[in-house]
């Protein structure tokens, strides 16, 4: 038999007869069956006259019956457990929640899983207290205030400085309830700490190297103005974008600025030169001065040399007076003669004349010669000095040979 052959009940029998039956499944154009149809016109209102008899069997027996007080129950049971449940959050890593009771603050909870009570008992507000919080003040131009970034300085210039703020709340409750507006606040500390700081610093430290002290001082003022306000937000960091003149005077500044720089650079060059004129003139002295040292020394020592020298002398002299002046007059004429061209030769017992060598004449070099320092020669005496004269008959007795 045909697995699909209808014709026989089989041994289970006839299927029993149904009035909503489907009608038999229509083949598509590739003879599979097609889904179910769906009910229509009288099908679709018999569907609703069963769904209304079985919801009158639930709230009632029957018409001209009151609901029964199982099923109030269960709808007041149902709906109170959605409120319950409605109570459920959850607070993400980065945030904090604050619960209020009424309004009031309650407490505070942290990352996880919470339950309040349900509204309108209990709310939690979260709070991010992790992220961090930037505020721009000055430099935009569709600003509610465009003149918010300009400051009076110390010596009572003008400079249009623009910041950053940084900050992150550290109490959620007190940020939620301390202030109306917490950003606004935030910003109208940092405006009003940077005009007082900026009013106690020049304006050359502001724009060059003055900036790192000026940010610390305004977040140090920002901090204690926020905690006595006790808003519950703490300070990261201030940081100075841009700092210069006002753009209507920015010609006439950097005019200033340039002869303010060529000033400098001439003063800078005058203290160079007078630097090394004053050194120079310094060495100068000093060299004078170990000179005049120098030669005081040598004179000193020189006279002392001389004194004691001729000391000696007089005591050999005292001795022996002729050997003495002897020895003296043979000193000094070799002294003088040492470095002169002249040749003294003895007549006494010569008729021949006296022939000398060519280069007993040449000048001589005294000190690479004799290797002692020149000394100032003494003139002799007339009777102790006479010049050899040639003559046809011979040399005269007591007679020197000249040049």
């Amino acid at each position: 038999m045909p697995w699909n052959d209808n014709a026989n009940p089989g041994p289970w029998g006839s299927p029993p007869p149904d009035d909503n039956r489907r009608e038999p499944a229509r083949r598509g154009d590739q003879g599979g069956p097609r889904g179910p149809r769906r009910p229509e016109g009288p099908e679709l209102e018999a569907l609703f006259e069963r769904l209304r008899r079985r919801l009158g069997g639930l709230f009632g027996g029957g018409p001209g019956q009151g609901v029964r007080p199982g099923a109030v129950a269960a709808i007041a049971g149902g709906v109170f457990a959605l409120w319950a449940l409605s109570g459920l959050y959850i607070v993400q890593p980065n945030e904090e929640a604050v619960v209020t009771t009424f309004g009031a603050y309650s407490r505070s909870a942290g990352p996880g899983l919470r339950y309040h009570l349900p509204g309108p008992i209990e709310r939690a507000e979260k709070v991010p207290v992790t992220n961090l919080n930037r505020i721009d003040i000055g430099g935009a131009p569709d600003a509610e205030a465009p003149q918010e970034s300009l400051m009076l300085t110390a010596d009572e210039n003008i400079v249009n400085l623009t910041f950053s703020v940084t900050w992150r709340i550290n109490d959620a409750a007190r940020y939620l309830f301390s202030t109306r507006n917490p950003e606004e606040a935030v910003k109208a500390v940092a405006e009003s700490a940077m005009r007082e700081v900026i009013g106690t610093t020049p304006l050359d430290q502001i724009m060059t190297t003055g900036r790192g002290k000026v940010e610390t001082q305004t977040t140090d003022l920002m901090q204690r103005t926020l905690d006595t306000w006790g808003a519950g937000v703490s300070v990261v960091g201030v940081q100075i974008r841009a700092a210069g003149p006002p753009p209507d005077v920015v010609a006439a500044f950097r005019d200033v600025s340039n002869a303010q720089q060529d000033a400098d650079s001439a003063v800078n060059e005058a203290n160079t030169y007078s630097n090394r004129v004053v050194n120079e003139a310094k060495g100068d002295a000093s060299r004078i001065v170990q000179g005049a040292q120098a030669y005081r020394e040598q004179a000193v020592r020189e006279a002392l040399g001389d004194a004691a020298r001729f000391n000696s002398i007089e005591t050999e002299y005292r001795r022996a007076p002729g050997v003495t002046r002897e020895r003296l007059y043979l000193e000094t004429m070799e002294r003088v003669l040492d470095h002169s061209n002249k040749v003294v030769v003895s007549g006494k017992g010569t008729n021949a004349p006296i022939v000398l060598p060519p280069d007993v004449f040449k000048p001589r070099a005294p000190a690479a010669a004799s290797g002692s320092p020149p000394a100032q020669a003494a003139p002799a005496a007339p009777d102790q000095q006479s010049q050899a004269q040639p003559s046809s008959s011979g040399a005269q007795p007591g007679a020197g040979a000249s040049q």
